[in-house]
């Protein structure tokens, strides 16, 4: 799966992680320094950033900028030296670099966004209050400043999905070529066609979405952390606790890592079902198939004892969803008023206005977002993970490992004449 399209995979995704950590630490130790040596220093402490397309062209965004580049082309140079011949590293290398700095330029729009919110709902709250100054010229400004940033979202939005569909197709494409030149060695395992004809292109296709949210996810927090770390400032005593410094920054963690903690344990025994569901429905299509060009399979016994292990195999993943989908509803309502619920002191005490509002609680949305990844695409992930387990069984094949236990009952079974035994349940 991934040794097909990445080079040395285990190597590459390690150095790559250690990289990206040394990039972060030296960006937010010594980082600002650097940039102000080249004459792209940051803002003032205390300035605020510019509203609309400004932003993006400060010159601590700038210095960014480059400083992502020169990092990305000493990786990924030296990852060409080390693998020149592989033939898909410059999709895998550079492509995985672009779509790292598309997702980075993202949340730069979300900040931009919520950089614009303050002023824009404090300026409301003035007009609603009858103050002077405020207009409505000012405030189509403001509108358009918005509509800048909208514009570039629609934009990068447009950019993401082409080349993002463009980097999983050469992957799934990877995958194809690999595992048909061990065709002689998958031909016998259950569903092999299907295997690499729409496990490979699933594969491919979930892990756009959920690749792209998890750089997404990192970058946020990465953007977004210092941001809560700030605005907590501005936070009073909290319900029970009391004050506790920088609030905000420590309940978006606990708050999060408590409910992937929860969805987690509730869906322990999920991907495992999974697996076994698309087992048991290719068992079943599988003899239906035969059954066409053949009179002697498909037999009403053998399907209808097929079919009951697809009807039972559902009823229990329907039982243990039932609990999990208890813990993730219930963790989703108490989500959506946990931050109001903990704020209530500070609104009464009248220390936030309605800009700096709209401002924490986006930025409070945005961590606790992100944090919660495996909350929001945990059924995703289960998909994915049942997927992988099938496309393990291929790799054991091509390895001469020893098949997962469910494919060696599926060999057994076809040893002995193609009927499913009742004490050999799939």
């Amino acid at each position: 799966m991934f040794h097909s399209f990445f080079p040395r995979p285990k190597l590459f995704f390690t150095s790559a992680a250690l990289w990206s950590l040394l990039c972060i630490v030296v960006w937010y130790t010594i980082g600002p320094q650097m940039g102000a040596a080249i004459g792209l220093p940051p803002l003032p402490a205390g300035e605020k950033p510019p509203i609309g397309l400004a932003f993006f062209f400060t010159t601590d965004n700038l210095w960014f900028y480059i400083y992502f580049t020169v990092f990305v082309l000493v990786f990924g140079t030296a990852w060409k030296l080390i693998e020149r011949h592989h033939r898909w590293s410059n999709w895998s290398i550079w492509g995985s670099a672009f779509i790292v700095f598309i997702a980075y330029f993202a949340v730069q729009i979300s900040v931009a966004v919520n950089n614009w919110r303050g002023p824009f709902w404090d300026l409301i709250q003035k007009a609603m209050s009858k103050e002077p100054g405020v207009t409505t010229g000012l405030l189509y400004e403001y509108q358009l400043r918005f509509l800048e940033i909208g514009v570039l979202s629609i934009v990068l939005n447009v950019i993401t999905a082409f080349f993002t569909n463009h980097y999983v197709f050469r992957w799934r494409q990877a995958m194809n070529d690999y595992y048909l030149s061990k065709w002689d060695r998958l031909r016998h395992i259950e569903g092999a066609s299907q295997r690499i004809q729409e496990d490979t292109m699933r594969f491919a296709n979930i892990l756009e979405g959920l690749g792209v949210t998890l750089i997404n996810s990192v970058m946020t927090l990465v953007v977004f952390l210092p941001l809560l770390f700030r605005m907590s400032d501005n936070i009073g005593d909290l319900p029970i606790i009391g004050a506790v410094p920088h609030a905000l920054f420590w309940l978006a963690i606990g708050w999060s890592l408590f409910g992937t903690g929860l969805l987690a344990l509730a869906g322990i025994k999920l991907p495992g079902l999974q697996f076994r569901n698309q087992r048991v429905e290719a068992a079943f299509r599988k003899e239906l198939v035969y059954g066409e060009d053949n009179a002697d399979r498909a037999d009403p016994v053998t399907v209808g004892e097929l079919f009951g292990n697809v009807r039972r195999n559902y009823f229990r993943m329907y039982w243990h969803y039932l609990y999990f989908n208890v813990a993730r509803y219930t963790y989703g309502q108490l989500d959506a008023i946990f931050l109001t619920t903990i704020l209530i002191p500070t609104f009464v005490a009248g220390k936030l206005t309605m800009g700096l509002w709209q401002q924490v609680a986006t930025a409070f949305g945005q961590v606790s977002d992100s944090f919660q990844y495996l909350v929001s695409y945990w059924s995703t992930i289960i998909e994915l993970l049942s997927i992988h387990k099938r496309l393990k069984a291929f790799e054991a094949a091509i390895d001469g490992e020893p098949l997962p236990e469910i494919d060696q009952r599926y060999l057994e079974r076809e040893a002995e004449g193609g009927e499913l035994a009742a004490d050999k349940p799939y």
